[in-house]
Parts: C-alpha cells; sequence; structure tokens
C-alpha cells in the first residue's frame, strides 16, 4: 500500500474506533475507564520514547534542537490547554470536565442540564485535539509506517478513556444518546482531516521531519505526564498503584512488541525512502 493509503487508512479507523469502543466501554462498566487510562499512560509514553524519538535522531536531528523542540512542544501544548483549545479529561470528576459540567441550577433548571454548552465547549475542543492526532498519525506515517502503526495505536489508546469521557459531558449538558454520539463521531472525522492537510505540507518537508516528530513526541509527553498521570494519585492505595505500574508497563510493551514484531516480519519493507 501507499503512504497515502495507510494514512488514510489509519485516520479515519482510528478516530471511528475509538468512538466505537468508548461506546462499548461505557456500556458494559465505566469503572473501566481507571484501567484504560492507565493503559494509555504507557502507550503513550511508551511511542514517545521507543519509537517516535529514536525515529527523529536517526533522521539526522540534532540531538540539542530536538531537545529543545520537545521543550517547545510541551509549553505549547500548555498554552493550548490553557485556552480551552485542547481538552484531555477523561473523567467527569477532572478540574475540567468538573467545571463545564457542574449544573448551572439558576438556568438549567433541576435536571442539571446547561442548554448544551458544556456539550459545545467540549466538542469544538475535542475536534482541535483530533485535528491535531491526525497530524501526528500523517507526520509519522511519512517517515516509517511502522512508526505510523506504534503512534496510531497509542492515540486511539488514549482517545478512548477521553471519547467516554465527552459522550458523558454531552448527556450531561441535556444531548440525547443518539445525538452525543453523532457528535463523536463527527468530531473523529477531523482526525482524517488533519492528516490530509499534513500529508500535503508535511511530503516536502523532509529535511524537518525530525523536528516535526520532536513536537509529536512532546504532545503525547504531555498528554500522559501532565493530563492523565495526575489523575492516578487519587487512588493511592497500594493494591491499586500496583495495578497502574502493571497496566502502565503493559502499554509500553505493547508498543515495544508492535515496533519489534513490524521490524522481524516486514523489516525494511516498511521503511519509507
Amino acid at each position: 500500500m501507499s503512504v497515502l493509503t495507510w494514512i488514510l487508512l489509519a485516520s479515519a479507523a482510528g478516530g471511528l474506533l475509538s468512538v466505537a469502543l468508548a461506546t462499548v466501554a461505557m456500556a458494559v462498566r465505566i469503572e473501566w475507564l481507571p484501567v484504560m487510562i492507565s493503559y494509555a499512560i504507557g502507550a503513550l509514553l511508551g511511542a514517545a520514547f521507543l519509537e517516535v524519538l529514536p525515529h527523529a535522531l536517526e533522521h539526522g536531528g540534532d540531538a540539542q534542537r530536538l531537545t529543545g523542540a520537545v521543550l517547545a512542544g510541551i509549553l505549547m501544548f500548555f498554552l493550548l490547554e490553557k485556552l480551552v483549545l485542547w481538552r484531555h479529561c477523561h473523567l467527569e470528576t477532572c478540574e475540567a470536565h468538573s467545571a463545564l459540567a457542574r449544573p448551572v441550577y439558576g438556568h438549567a433548571g433541576a435536571h442539571g442540564h446547561d442548554h448544551g454548552r458544556s456539550g459545545l465547549m467540549i466538542t469544538v475542543g475535542d475536534t482541535f485535539h483530533n485535528f491535531v492526532d491526525g497530524i501526528m498519525i500523517a507526520a509519522a506515517f511519512l517517515v516509517d509506517i511502522k512508526l505510523g502503526i506504534v503512534t496510531t495505536l497509542a492515540i486511539v489508546s488514549h482517545e478512548i478513556p477521553q471519547e467516554i469521557g465527552d459522550f458523558l459531558i454531552l448527556l450531561h449538558s441535556g444531548y440525547s444518546r443518539a445525538r452525543a454520539l453523532a457528535l463523536n463521531v463527527v468530531s473523529s472525522l477531523a482526525t482524517l482531516v488533519g492528516a490530509m492537510l499534513a500529508y500535503h505540507a508535511l511530503s516536502p518537508l523532509t529535511g524537518a521531519m525530525p523536528y516535526i516528530l520532536a513536537f509529536a513526541a512532546a504532545g503525547m509527553i504531555y498528554v500522559a505526564v501532565a493530563d492523565l498521570i495526575p489523575g492516578l494519585h487519587k487512588r493511592a492505595e497500594l493494591r491499586h498503584t500496583g495495578q497502574q505500574i502493571a497496566l502502565i508497563l503493559l502499554g509500553v510493551m505493547t508498543v515495544w512488541a508492535i515496533g519489534f514484531g513490524a521490524q522481524f516480519w516486514y523489516g525494511e519493507g516498511l521503511h519509507v525512502h
């Protein structure tokens, strides 16, 4: 398959698959959210440190400039989150969702609905976030098919708990289940849009790819460290801590296994020249 075909399939399937799996997981048991989040942390950190950054170094990036790009990326994602353009909360009890979804009884009545205001904010933020995810997926596939597959896995893994959280906020805002699901599906299509734009914009910029990868790694690190890990500290019991560590390691090992397996079975055939 061509690189463009890989990007199309990964971005479209990744966005829709995360929504589908989130819907199924929420229907089965909402208590699975902490488990999904722990696994997502491992997948994101594993993809960033075991695949994305090593590929950036392999493609001729200067180590000092690459680390500077990672630092700049982390600061940029921090600013985006401050501007409420990037919302990654995965539980109703997290700071952003509790602020957005808190019942406004003076305007919403006894049911706690806010006439869709919180849901609209969540949808806008999620659409922007999915758009950025598409850029990351395209950038990874333009460098290496194996890297693209691993990056897509990491993105889907943290999209599942996020989509569950967004779905809950939309329901709280007064949307029906059908409309909330439809909004999540439409929002997920922004991944495809971002990927297509990135493919056409980044293809000529081969010299800049190491720094684009560093920027993508910064996004993964920021989401894992600044957004997901703090939520795990709410469960400080030894049993929960052990479970969290095991699931984080499982996420890391999944990324390693996919990378190793792809290299073993396909070798240089997966490399994009």
